[in-house]
């Protein structure tokens, strides 16, 4: 029976063996894609179907919301979506339509 001390230093062995073995497949594994990107011209597109991230990357832009509900002391306004603002959270909406 093998002692914990043992154990242990067996289970750090492994793990340094597990870390180095990964390491040389990853980098095996990188060679190969690489020369295959290279030996056909492929681009990030080709290989993940998309160019960039965001919503740029689609075309879309955003149109501002015109306002809807303005406060009369302050003078500030809602678009009506989202969270309600404080000044009108609870209150008749209709009294602060534009």
């Amino acid at each position: 029976m093998s002692t914990l001390a043992e154990l242990i230093k067996q289970r750090e062995a492994l793990d340094a063996q597990i870390a180095q073995t990964r390491q040389t497949e990853l980098a095996d594994a990188i060679g190969k894609v690489k020369a295959l990107v290279a030996e056909h011209g492929l681009t990030a597109e080709d290989i993940f179907g998309f160019a960039k991230r965001g919503p740029k990357a689609s075309g879309a832009t955003k149109n501002p919301v015109a306002p809807k509900y303005r406060d009369a002391a302050t003078g500030k306004t809602w678009t009506g979506r989202g969270k309600a603002p404080k000044w009108i959270d609870g209150k008749d909406r209709a009294q602060f339509v534009i």
